[in-house]
């Protein structure tokens, strides 16, 4: 199996740059061959990437999206013929249409059961989204809608105010790609090849949480043998606390619907999605840690927000380095320091929520 990554970007965004700290951190002990083309003549990259022992194939008679119907094809049968690689890295042109290469890589990919389109993302220099997509609207907006993934660079050039603009507009264009908006000097590579295939969205991982501590509920309820108690005490102490908190609620007559649901969830075997919704947001909005332990008080005592079931985040401190990462059910929370993200990441779980209030909540609306 050989994945393909297609990395694109207006020209001088970073693209060359964020290769290399893939190359460095995420896909070591992979054979690589990058497929990179230059707009012009002489392909000015292929000598700086060969240094980290990556094959380059260069194609400097254009843009990519001019010579697709046969060259580019043509070209990546040859590498995967030649090479065999784990994994093939495509750096199209800067002035080259996302859409386009990636329709030409899934041409071959019919023909080439052992390929698979692994992930398609732009890189976006963010202090200058604004004025590219005012006046290069064509390729770059293009660029942008057909990402599965944005990564932005240079975010740590922009006051607070611009990159949330920047982002609203980038958000406008494809509403359902990850939006990197964290400098790329605090993340991992794999931290950001994470975010370009895809990964578990908070919600997701809440409501597996969710899943997994009713089904030792479950377990509680039919076992008499007393060894799962002894097992929950010890290897599940995080799990317990949350339960134990839960039916604490419930014994002092103060069970919300939310237990309601939670009862009915337990005794009928649905999963959580069927009987709980989730509000996330992404935001590269900085928090004070008054402004989040004020949000989360709140939060936490049920103040007309709907029925919060759990919550869970991860958001950059006001002071640019350090990460707030917080987790949260009925009447308690923590906040602890955490490593970077690659943006701030928001989510809560529960019943008849009140999302605009959510908003407010979180400074976001």
């Amino acid at each position: 199996m050989t994945k393909i990554d297609i990395i694109s970007g207006f020209l001088g965004a970073g693209k060359t740059t964020l290769i290399k700290k893939l190359l460095d951190e995420a896909f070591q002990g992979e054979k690589i061959v990058l497929i990179e083309n230059e707009f012009g003549e002489i392909g000015i990259d292929g000598g700086f990437l060969k240094d980290a022992g990556v094959e380059i194939t260069e194609m400097n008679s254009g843009c990519i999206c001019c010579s697709l119907v046969g060259d580019f094809g043509a070209a990546l049968k040859q590498v995967l013929a030649d090479y065999a690689p784990d994994r093939i890295i495509i750096e199209p042109s800067g002035v080259g249409k996302l859409s386009d290469v990636i329709a030409a890589v899934e041409r071959v990919q019919a023909e080439s059961p052992d390929l698979h389109l692994n992930s398609f993302v732009t890189v976006v220099d963010a202090v200058k989204a604004k004025v590219y997509m005012k006046n290069f609207g064509e390729f770059f907006n293009n660029q942008v809608e057909h990402a599965c993934a944005i990564i932005l660079s240079r975010t740590q050039k922009l006051d607070p105010v611009k990159l949330d603009g920047a982002v609203h507009l980038l958000r406008a264009k494809n509403p359902k790609a990850a939006i990197l908006t964290t400098p790329w000097d605090q993340l991992t590579g794999k931290q950001i090849v994470s975010a370009m295939e895809g990964g578990h969205s908070l919600a997701e991982e809440l409501m597996e949480e969710i899943q997994h501590s009713h089904h030792h509920e479950e377990h509680d309820e039919h076992c008499t043998c007393g060894c799962h108690d002894h097992e929950h005490h010890h290897d599940h102490d995080h799990d317990h606390h949350e339960h134990e908190h839960h039916h604490h609620d419930h014994e002092e007559g103060t069970c919300t619907a939310c237990c309601d649901h939670d009862h009915h969830h337990h005794h009928h075997g649905h999963d959580a999605d069927e009987v709980f919704t989730s509000w996330g947001r992404e935001t590269p909005r900085k928090y004070s840690r008054e402004e989040l332990q004020e949000a989360l008080s709140a939060l936490a005592m049920g103040e007309d927000y709907g029925y919060i079931l759990r919550a869970k985040g991860m958001v950059p401190c006001e002071d640019g380095q350090t990460w707030l990462h917080f987790d949260l059910v009925p009447g308690e929370f923590q906040i602890r320091e955490g490593s970077a993200d690659y943006t701030g990441r928001l989510c809560v779980i529960g019943s008849e929520l009140k999302e605009d209030r959510l908003e407010q909540l979180f400074l976001l609306a």
